[in-house]
């Protein structure tokens, strides 16, 4: 029977040995091992560790002893360490190395997921031990991060429906899986639709206006899709924004926007209409279900705008009334402009990007392609590590031999001032067809302790969508690319000074902006400027009149940008809002008439329209409010730097140990107000917008 029982145990860890998601990770800093990883390991190595949670937590709630912090809250914390390890590696795949098999398998997982989720966490013992630990956490003598996660976890098993009869937990479980199903499809429709897409010109004059750099991307595109002598653009930004914003040919302009503000409304296997529909009929049936009047005031109950009323009075009270005359003058001096030219024609919303970039260069005498050969890629990287280098003394080593999920991902060793190690940091900066749209920071591994209290240092990844080298030409990117570059990296500080015990955190989704804007404020600083933005071919520095230009021009069409902006947001708020099911719901005539009524000119789409709006099916539902919530904080504590120098020490100490290392263990507005020493004030915002 023992020779039984050997062989079994044997044969169960051969098996795990051969797969490299469930062996040990014998990799350098244990980074997962993207290069042994095949499609084929990942559904035998998720049943594997969600059975290995299932019985780690069954562990856990079967003990005959009294609940615990220890053996309950820290105990389920360190269960599922496999599975969280697997599906790092997953995600990674289903984000960066997209395929029909990857496509396929998530569409089967995920339900799977979310049903694991929820057996464990529905389930009524589990409960019954955390509600024990929360009524009894005086007498545990807990740290402050100990006690602000029982707390957040608490709270969070009333939101799940842990306090729901066993009826309506079934029925809840139902909603969720049905959700993760949809969701994913949405945002895989969005990939294909982006992947599907060519605008092909095989008329040289028709890339009239068109920089060298666009011209020369187009036809490498075209060659790689074997029609040579052709130019070929897409959907993807690095290829859009240049066409919609320099090409002379104004019906292309308008076949290639069209495309890209409709995707996911064809009427297609593509369609994404009835897949939103359901969407939101579900959210509002969970949100109901469990106690709430919409899936709004669900979502931001634990943020700090508490309920979807404040972030009306911030949007649409504050904000959109004073930017709406501001995008009308906008408007008006591009009709001016049409008709000086002699168009005959009024504005419409391809229109806006060219005549933008027209006025700019009239009024400012700024083309942005007399400013790319300064912002050469390397070199804001480079920009961008001087800067974290100088604020908070860590350095950027690149690093060989560390598994990658993608070839053309690099890796950096960060060090602390004194050079002891702080983490890795993983950057991949170009668009492909296997990679998801958009720009994102993410993690392989946060910063915490085993239980034998051995300190593991995090792993961070940068993901983005910029301009390839392109011929002789390295990557230059455009103004937008350098502060989406700064932004992402500020997400990355967050992570890379984390002080996390457990990798677990609860980050107010409305304060998790503030890390990454607050970054941007230093990307066209003069003083910055100098540090990085150098000619790719001649080594120049940046000259003070082209800096001046920038300087000059950085409100020029804000108006435009703050528009879209805050439509998306009021959009997605309006969407959540709903407070019982519309089987008949119409989501791009609810889409219009609810822009309408806020007076949206017709001539600026909202950032995301309904069909592609990819961000709510990622954690910004009800949400999207967070990046001009955040604006306020970031506006405001950027002139805390501003009030010394914007590399005082002393300051840039004072927001990581107070902002940066505390974020998902302390209260939002108590990491605010440590560091600004008071609450923030919309007034710098304001200012920055000239709306005030």
């Amino acid at each position: 029977m023992v020779l039984g029982i050997l062989a079994v145990s044997c044969t169960k860890k051969e098996k795990m040995n051969e797969n490299p998601l469930l062996a040990e990770w014998d990799t350098p800093f244990e980074v997962p091992p993207f290069d042994q990883v095949k499609i084929e390991h990942f559904a035998p190595a998720i049943e594997e560790a969600m059975k290995q949670h299932k019985a780690e937590m069954e562990a856990i709630l079967s003990n005959p002893e009294e609940p615990t912090y220890e053996n309950t809250v820290e105990a389920s914390y360190y269960a599922g360490q496999l599975l969280g390890r697997v599906l790092t590696v997953f995600g990674e795949f289903n984000s960066v190395n997209i395929s029909d098999e990857i496509q396929v398998l998530a569409q089967e997982i995920y339900p799977k997921l979310s049903a694991h989720g929820d057996e464990i966490r529905l389930d009524p013992r589990y409960f019954e031990r955390i509600k024990k630990v929360y009524e009894n956490k005086d007498k545990y003598n807990l740290t402050e991060e100990q006690l602000f996660l029982l707390e957040n976890d608490y709270k969070g098993f009333i939101r799940s429906g842990a306090g729901l009869p066993e009826d309506k937990k079934e029925i809840l479980k139902g909603i969720n899986q049905e959700l993760s199903g949809l969701t994913l499809k949405f945002s895989q429709n969005i990939l294909s639709e982006v992947n599907r897409f060519k605008l092909v010109i095989d008329k040289k004059e028709d890339l009239a206006g068109l920089p060298e750099t666009a011209i020369q991307a187009a036809a490498e595109a075209a060659a790689q899709d074997g029609m040579e002598g052709k130019w070929v653009f897409t959907l993807q930004k690095p290829s859009l924004i240049p066409f919609i914003s320099y090409a002379d040919n104004r019906e292309l302009r308008k076949q290639i926007y069209d495309a890209y503000v409709n995707q996911g409304n064809h009427n297609d296997e593509y369609d994404n209409k009835e897949i939103l529909k359901n969407i939101l009929n579900l959210r509002v049936r969970r949100a109901n279900l469990l106690g709430y009047e919409n899936h709004a005031s669900y979502v931001t109950e634990p943020r700090m705008a508490k309920n979807p009323e404040r972030v009306f009075e911030l949007l649409q009270d504050q904000l959109w009334k004073g930017i709406l005359p501001k995008v009308k003058e906008e408007k008006a001096a591009l009709q001016a402009m049409i008709d000086k030219e002699g168009g005959n024609f009024k504005l419409e919303p391809h229109d806006w990007f060219y005549y933008t970039e027209k006025l700019r260069k009239e009024k400012y005498d700024l083309d942005e392609s007399e400013v790319r050969p300064y912002f050469e890629l390397e070199n804001v990287r480079q920009g961008i590590f001087t800067v974290a280098n100088k604020l908070y003394g860590i350095t950027f080593t690149p690093i060989d031999g560390i598994p990658v999920p993608h070839p053309e991902t690099t890796v950096y060793e960060v060090k602390e001032a004194d050079g002891s190690h702080l983490a890795l940091f993983f950057m991949d900066m170009h668009p492909r067809a296997s990679k998801r749209g958009g720009a994102w920071c993410g993690s392989y591994r946060d910063h915490k302790y085993t239980k034998e209290g051995k300190e593991i240092y995090p792993l961070v990844n940068n993901v983005c969508n910029f301009t390839r080298p392109s011929g002789d030409k390295p990557a230059l990117l455009s103004v937008d690319e350098v502060e989406t570059m700064f932004h992402e990296f500020g997400h990355a500080l967050d992570g890379l000074f984390a002080e996390t015990s457990y990798s677990a955190s609860y980050i107010a989704w409305d304060f998790v902006e503030l890390p990454s804007q607050i970054n941007e404020h230093w990307a066209f600083e003069p003083e910055v400027l100098k540090m990085y933005a150098k000619h790719y071919e001649t080594g120049e520095v940046i000259p003070d009149e082209l800096i001046e230009k920038l300087k000059a021009s950085a409100n020029f069409n804000q108006g435009f940008a703050m528009t879209e902006v805050l439509a998306a947001s009021l959009l997605d708020i309006k969407f959540h809002m709903m407070t019982e099911e519309d089987p008949n719901l119409d989501v791009m005539k609810f889409e219009k008439e609810y822009l309408n009524s806020i007076g949206l000119i017709p001539e600026i789409y909202s950032r995301y329209r309904a069909t592609y709006f990819n961000h709510i099916m990622g954690g910004y539902d009800a949400g999207y409010y967070s990046y001009t919530w955040a604006s306020v904080l970031d506006n405001d504590a950027f002139q805390a730097f501003k009030e010394t120098n914007i590399f005082d020490q002393a300051t840039a100490k004072s927001f990581r140990d107070n902002v940066l290392a505390k974020n998902g263990i302390k209260d939002a507005m108590e990491m605010y107000v440590s560091f600004r020493g008071r609450e923030p004030k919309i007034d710098a915002l304001l200012n920055n917008l000239g709306i005030k």
